[in-house]
């Protein structure tokens, strides 16, 4: 549904004559106010602010300021799409605001291609308000919440997407860094799907040898090998008529992926062992941080097994490509976790900076840990930046007691073990993003580990 009638309300004349001008080159026709008053007035006059579509608001006005002009509009019109100005400097209102109700916000100074995202954004918020209620309603993930949160453009796409492929059987590759959301999004598109009634199973490619993956993926028969005391049903059987994630499918060995083609190719298959063939009517949703097509050239990875899942590309953008959902997001973990123990915290805008400032490597996961950490480990309601200081400074692989420096007469396999060790510190015990960072397989890293005698 297209955005029709636009409120802009400022106090500073730069504002609202660079509003009024950008606007009219999107092809809008904005009312123009100088105060909260002003407009709050002209809504109900146009009643109830049924002639109000779209409304950008100044953060900070004399008499009616931003924050309760939101208010007043929402209460008289949930519908009507609010967009807060703020300088960089009031940003803790800005999340407030969006706490209180707004859809968006844009940092001062801003420019017009931001004002057509926010208008773009605005559209699509009008057409997918009732998705939105019934995924914040109807979800049971935790994790779903988190996924809404995002108005980033590129994430969405995603959304977008999302609501396309789930009415269909596709197949979809969900591609993207350690810690960015793939599980959340391959929930939401089976909560979308005519299967949400049906199981979702998953498996971690990652974490089982050959052998083991096989039988968890399509079962064995009793006797199939040693150990095998009973017939066991495997994922993709226990997935029937709901959907089946394969998790870090680039994990998976080369041994084992020509028989996982024909499965998809053929929806069916033999448990280990047997020699009866079953159909299937699953729907396979793969994920991946590595790049497959670089494991294609390297001979690690089939061409025809990548077309098979690939069908449907899905690829999540790191938090560091799309910092301005991170104040909400760090609110949001906040409020989760405080109220874990009935309490409220706060995040002072020193603090909020730091965050901002760093690179989240292991994107929305390390910053939901950190956040967790703090509200359990601060007693004060209002967690200090020197607190944040000290966390973002353990991430820096500093050099730790006791492990093996790079000095003449070190063995090469010490350096190595010294370097695996700093990196699992660095992602707090996290392997895959450690094994990211190496720009090793998650085997491998488990691999030497074993032999290095360090797991942990």
């Amino acid at each position: 549904m297209p955005i029709e009638s636009v409120f802009v309300v400022d106090d500073d004349p730069f504002i609202r004559d660079f509003m009024r001008e950008a606007l009219a080159r999107l092809g809008h026709e904005p009312r123009i106010f100088s105060s909260g008053k002003d407009a709050l007035a002209a809504v109900r006059a146009d009643g109830a602010a049924a002639g109000c579509d779209l409304l950008f608001s100044d953060m900070v006005m004399p008499e009616i300021d931003g924050l309760e002009l939101l208010r007043r509009v929402k209460a008289s019109s949930p519908e009507t799409i609010v967009v807060m100005m703020t300088a960089y400097g009031t940003i803790e209102s800005a999340v407030e605001a969006v706490k209180a109700g707004a859809n968006d916000y844009l940092l001062k100074p801003f420019a017009t291609d931001q004002i057509e995202v926010a208008l773009l954004k605005a559209e699509d918020q009008r057409r997918l308000l009732n998705e939105n209620d019934y995924l914040r309603t109807e979800l049971n993930l935790r994790d779903s919440r988190e996924a809404v949160l995002s108005e980033h453009p590129a994430m969405r796409r995603v959304y977008d997407n999302v609501d396309r492929v789930a009415r269909s059987k596709a197949t979809v590759l969900i591609h993207g860094e350690t810690g960015t959301g793939k599980e959340v999004i391959a929930g939401l598109i089976h909560q979308r799907s005519p299967r949400r009634g049906q199981p979702m199973v998953k498996v971690n490619c990652a974490a089982l040898s050959e052998n083991l993956l096989e039988s968890e993926l399509f079962g064995h028969e009793k006797g199939a090998f040693t150990g095998a005391t009973d017939r066991k049903l495997g994922r993709f059987e226990m997935a029937h008529g709901g959907t089946l994630l394969l998790d870090e499918i680039g994990e998976i060995p080369v041994g084992l992926q020509a028989k996982l083609l024909r499965v998809l190719e053929l929806e069916e298959f033999e448990r280990v062992g047997g020699t009866k063939t079953l159909h299937l009517d699953v729907r396979v949703i793969s994920t991946t941080n590595r790049n497959l097509h670089e494991e294609i050239r390297r001979g690690n990875f089939r061409e025809d097994l990548f077309f098979r899942l690939n069908v449907v590309p899905i690829h999540l953008p790191p938090l560091r490509e799309r910092m301005p959902d991170l104040p909400v997001l760090v609110e949001h973990f906040l409020d989760e976790f405080a109220a874990e123990n009935g309490e409220r915290k706060t995040m002072g805008q020193s603090g909020m900076k730091l965050l901002l400032d760093y690179h989240w490597p292991g994107n929305v996961r390390e910053l939901r840990n950190m956040i967790h950490r703090l509200v359990v480990m601060e007693p004060a309601s209002s967690i200090p930046a020197e607190s944040i200081r000290r966390e973002l400074h353990t991430r820096s692989l500093p050099e730790s007691p006791g492990l093996p420096s790079t000095t003449v007469g070190t063995s090469i396999d010490d350096m190595e073990r010294g370097l695996i060790l700093r990196t699992l510190e660095h992602t707090a015990g996290n392997k895959e993003a450690a094994a990211r960072i190496l720009k090793v397989s998650s085997r491998t890293l488990r691999n030497k580990l074993a032999r290095y005698e360090a797991v942990r």
